[in-house]
């Protein structure tokens, strides 16, 4: 393998161990936070139906986002579901071996990069342009919308102009990474769009745990979102906070048994 080979291979690994991690602990973390109240936002589930319901409009087509703001869910929606698409259609980089037939139904998911490179450029100019956003946002903000544009951009580049790169070559690298007899395969391709555009995922990967893209996992523990609105029918007690209560129960026992 070639040096450049050698570095990227070292580099997914390193940011595949780091997501993982830091994914992981994030989880967690938003595990054990207590939710001691019950606040979820109007209009309210009465059921664990309803919110099961309400979650998956919240994740599938981003329901308060729309009522929110419609321009901010027009590009919200299109960068999130043509990345959906685009990464879907990078799974055949990384299958060992022929394709499955149905990957032959999602060659036309290509044209969704263009979705991902819209949507971000729109969520980029909403940033700039308008004056309350701006106000609001911090560095951190348009340095992830800049690495996500050129990722998409440098993708585009490569599919749909003559800058094409050697896909074979790209999927038994890839397809190596994961099955791992990648020692003595075929080397990367060299062209500098390509190595940008992977070096840039692989470095997404890595701070992905770190960023404000966490609201992907967020989403799911937040408790204006997954609470029902029961509060009248039930007492809520918060899992943490039913654990330490049992906690402090053991422990008030066992030194009431030292006492006597």
């Amino acid at each position: 393998m070639s040096a450049i080979s050698i570095f990227f291979t070292a580099l997914f690994y390193i940011s595949l161990f780091v997501f993982l991690i830091g994914m992981a602990r994030k989880i967690y973390q938003y595990w054990i936070t207590p939710a001691p109240l019950k606040i979820p936002t109007a209009p309210t589930p009465l059921t664990q139906t309803g919110v099961v319901m309400r979650m998956a409009r919240e994740v599938v087509l981003f329901e308060s986002l729309f009522k929110s703001n419609k321009w901010t869910w027009l590009f919200g929606w299109l960068f999130h579901i043509g990345l959906l698409l685009v990464l879907v259609r990078h799974v055949r980089y990384f299958w060992p071996g022929d394709l499955p037939e149905i990957f032959l139904l999602i060659q036309p998911f290509k044209y969704a990069a263009f979705a991902m490179v819209i949507g971000l450029t729109g969520l980029m100019g909403r940033r700039i342009f308008v004056e309350r956003i701006r106000y609001i946002s911090a560095p951190s903000d348009y340095l992830m919308l800049i690495l996500l544009l050129i990722i998409g951009v440098s993708g585009v580049v490569m599919t749909f102009t003559s800058n094409h790169t050697d896909v074979m070559m790209v999927k038994e690298f890839a397809s190596g990474l994961i099955a791992f007899p990648w020692i003595g395969w075929s080397n990367l391709p060299t062209e500098v769009h390509f190595l940008t555009h992977i070096f840039l995922v692989f470095v997404l990967m890595a701070i992905f745990p770190i960023s404000k893209l966490l609201h992907v996992p967020g989403v799911f523990f937040s408790p204006t979102r997954n609470q029902v609105d029961d509060s009248r029918k039930k007492r809520h007690i918060s899992p943490w906070a039913l654990k330490q209560e049992q906690e402090h129960a053991v422990r008030l026992e066992q030194t009431l048994g030292k006492d006597e």
